[in-house]
């Protein structure tokens, strides 16, 4: 068990290196970690990711503020770890968080206005 979390771990580094390069190496790490250690990893970020969009849904772009890697980072680094996750095999898991991650895709790049409903109305 221990293992498996060492290796959902991005960095026992203390201070933590830069955002990207952290993000980059653990992508990279997960592509090629043991299937056990993708599942857990893969689980933890679709319950992240689930986090986000229903966030995302009630806050709107304020909702990326408090994200390191802002909203294109943030976006960027989801959809790698779904990348990753299918280079290496794909599971019902890393589907689900493509799933989500698309959706959240999805509604990011939404004109904010579009929630509320003032876009392309004529008055």
């Amino acid at each position: 068990m221990a293992k498996i979390v060492d290796g959902c771990t991005d960095t026992y580094e203390d201070p933590k290196p830069a955002w990207r390069p952290r993000k980059e190496a653990y992508i990279a790490h997960v592509a090629r970690a043991p299937a056990s250690v993708r599942l857990v990893s893969a689980a933890d970020k679709l319950h992240n990711a689930r986090s986000i969009l229903a966030d995302l849904r009630s806050l709107g772009d304020d909702l990326w503020d408090r994200f390191t890697g802002g909203k294109d980072g943030t976006l960027w680094y989801y959809r790698a770890l779904v990348e990753a996750f299918y280079e290496a095999g794909t599971n019902a898991v890393a589907e689900e968080l493509d799933r989500v991650v698309r959706e959240i895709e999805v509604l990011a790049r939404r004109d904010p206005r579009d929630r509320q409903g003032q876009v392309g109305e004529r008055g």
